[in-house]
């Protein structure tokens, strides 16, 4: 007899995203001449910069001749590309991060759900609420949530609500957890944290033997210089923090996949015994056992984000999604909504009008105005009564779904 693992049974119906795209599918279907333009999902539509391109097609020309050929990579990834993630990201912050750390891989989303399979069953979690579903699933799939009640909360899982009334800002849990999960930028709500905020963050986990899983996807789109980059430029987070980062939307890697995750010497966990067990090789066994790598086309197109010309030429591609965010916060606040985030990030978080819940905002702003919101429910309990926009839209496009949506609330 073959059993299933039972736990993936108890993940509630389709993937948020995936049940958006039901959705909007089943709604062009039957109106095949609608022009729906999607303010949902986070998926960039800028090209990629010519200094990636250039960086692909000369690594494709490689790939072609026996002499530069190369078959199976580095399972932590290519020197060449953790010494530009080293030396760019950390270095030239001030911050202390060797390359034999840095772990490159297929995209944040990958590694932040699969670094709880190093943890045994028993642990405690703690999750902000709203939050990315990815984080709540795979330790659904791990076996350690305990069951889902009626309210949407799992029972072995810490909720720290973050909401208008506490400024977005997760109080410190009043129990003891064993991992927490943070991700700022925030993904949903597009806010941040203060320095003096995560270090009480840092100095909870130091006192009470806890881990971070830090999300900083999203860290590029800071534009207040007083807002940590990394959790790594706070004290103490060396020994408890493994920090994740993405090239999807810092340099629109959505379709190319790369990124990196960073796993300090210092962190450790505990065996049952009370032996200490650094990660950073136990992940690293993880991986060689696991996962191939990335591929080389791909990191030598993360590497080109790093020379003078990737750099600049990311940063305007940066600049031209803020310029989005910053026109649907000025013009979705001047329709008297309730609106945050979009200053440092590239989502905004809007609160539904009359009541409506997240899903009949996302029904009548898809069937009425064609344009594809992220219901808030579906980042958990907490973000009932809230909508994601993002700003990854081209310009003409999120202006024209911003003058829908005008019309459609006007009437």
């Amino acid at each position: 007899m073959t059993y299933i693992n039972e736990d993936f049974l108890k993940l509630p119906g389709a993937y948020l995203f995936s049940e958006i795209a039901q959705k909007v599918t089943a709604f062009k279907t039957q109106n095949p001449e609608a022009d729906v333009i999607s303010l949902g999902i986070g998926d960039v539509t800028q090209p990629l910069i010519p200094a990636v391109t250039e960086a692909l097609h000369r690594a494709a020309d490689e790939m072609a001749h026996a002499e530069t050929f190369r078959g199976y990579g580095p399972e932590r990834g290519y020197g060449f590309l953790r010494k530009a993630i080293v030396e760019n990201d950390f270095l030239a912050r001030g911050i202390e991060i060797s390359e034999d750390e840095v772990f490159v891989n297929d995209g944040a989303k990958s590694d932040t759900g699969n670094f709880q399979e190093l943890l045994g069953k028993d642990v405690r979690i703690a999750v902000t609420d709203p939050i990315y579903p990815v984080y709540i699933d795979s330790n659904v799939m791990g076996g350690r949530t305990g069951e889902l009640g009626a309210d949407g909360h799992w029972s072995n899982v810490v909720y720290m609500p973050c909401c208008a009334e506490n400024g977005f800002v997760p109080a410190l849990p009043q129990e003891d957890v064993d991992v927490i999960y943070l991700c700022y930028p925030n993904n949903p709500t597009g806010t941040t944290l203060a320095r003096e905020e995560l270090q009480q963050w840092v100095d909870y986990a130091l006192e009470h033997d806890a881990l971070i899983f830090y999300d900083a996807a999203y860290e590029a789109y800071i534009q207040d210089d007083s807002i940590p980059h990394s959790i790594y430029e706070i004290k103490g987070a060396r020994r408890v923090a493994v920090e994740f980062h993405s090239f999807s939307k810092t340099a629109g890697f959505t379709g190319i996949r790369c990124g990196y995750t960073v796993v300090p010497h210092d962190v450790t966990a505990s065996t049952k015994d009370g032996q200490r067990i650094a990660l950073n090789p136990v992940w690293n066994r993880r991986q060689s056992t696991k996962f191939n790598g990335t591929s080389y086309l791909s990191q030598r197109a993360a590497e080109a984000i790093y020379t003078p010309a990737g750099k600049l030429q990311t940063k305007q591609a940066i600049d031209y999604y803020m310029q989005n965010a910053r026109m649907m916060r000025e013009t979705l606040t001047d329709m008297g909504l309730e609106v945050y985030g979009g200053t440092d990030a590239p989502y905004l978080w809007i609160r539904t009008p009359k009541g409506m819940t997240s899903w009949q905002f996302f029904d009548e702003m898809l069937h009425k105005a064609c344009v594809v919101c992220t219901p808030g429910a579906g980042f958990g309990p907490a973000g009932e009564g809230y909508v994601r926009l993002t700003a990854f839209g081209q310009h003409e496009a999120t202006k024209e779904a911003l003058e829908r949506i005008k019309r459609q609330m006007t009437i």
